[in-house]
């Protein structure tokens, strides 16, 4: 069982104590230096005022790229299972020769 690990982590220049697995505090400090960076980029490319703003749009980057992948795999399994069944006919027909 994992131990349980009390971690500070610093977003949009506020601080957030939590509790996590140790397993679990590397991603969740590399996610939390990917959002500042997000926020960073959003705040320097558009005439952004309101933080509550960046955040729903660094909310909305990451929500994209997780449904993006999830797309994607769909398209992959699709493929296989495609992919599975013309081999299927392919080995019926040659094992008819």
């Amino acid at each position: 069982m994992d131990e349980k690990l009390k971690i500070k982590l610093a977003i949009a220049d506020r601080i957030y104590p939590l509790t996590v697995n140790m397993s679990q505090e590397e991603g969740m400090r590399s996610a939390s230096r990917k959002i500042d960076a997000m926020i960073k980029q959003f705040e320097e490319n558009y005439a952004v005022r309101d933080k509550q703003d960046v955040l729903a749009m660094c909310a909305l980057q990451f929500a994209s790229q997780i449904e993006q992948k999830q797309v994607e795999s769909s398209i992959d399994s699709k493929d296989l299972e495609r992919l599975k069944k013309i081999n299927d006919l392919l080995f019926d027909y040659l094992e008819k020769k």
